[in-house]
């Protein structure tokens, strides 16, 4: 399945006008969780072939999915719902529904900029792949300058 091309700044701006329309009701760490995150995505943008850019934005996006269940869960006002606060917390929610699918397309910007997935089958083991092993002594082996071989003198 061939995800859409979607510019990074369009997932920027949609978050954070998302955001800031949560941070009506959710302020506090919800604010500086997503504000932050937002920051790193403007790191990304402006670093367009920074491979560190493009991961800390899209680690932050998963953590931030975790954070934002958590605050949405406890924070949510359960009485007097107004229809501002009604309106904050479906756009928090909106966002929150979201981010899922950005991390996909962010994930995606991170290939496409070189990134590797850091999760594979020799992660906690050893690695049968010995591509980039590379040796510290010489690739020769010294000639024996007095033409004796290998085998040694006491023999």
């Amino acid at each position: 399945m061939e995800l859409p091309a979607v510019n990074l700044k369009a997932i920027l701006l949609v978050h954070w006008l998302l955001t800031t329309w949560g941070c009506i009701v959710f302020s506090g760490p919800y604010a500086w969780a997503n504000f932050t995150i937002l920051a790193l995505g403007v790191w990304a943008v402006a670093q367009r072939d920074s491979v560190d850019a493009i991961s800390m934005f899209l680690g932050g996006l998963v953590v931030t999915v975790f954070l934002d269940v958590i605050h949405i869960s406890i924070f949510y006002p359960r009485a007097g719902l107004s229809d501002t606060v009604r309106f904050s917390a479906g756009m928090a929610i909106l966002s929150l529904l979201l981010k899922p699918f950005s991390c996909c397309l962010v994930y995606h910007m991170y290939r496409e900029r070189g990134g590797e997935l850091l999760l594979h089958t020799g992660f906690l083991g050893l690695s049968q792949d010995r591509s980039a092993y590379q040796t510290i002594a010489s690739p020769e082996v010294p000639a024996d300058p007095e033409g004796r071989g290998s085998i040694p003198q006491g023999y």
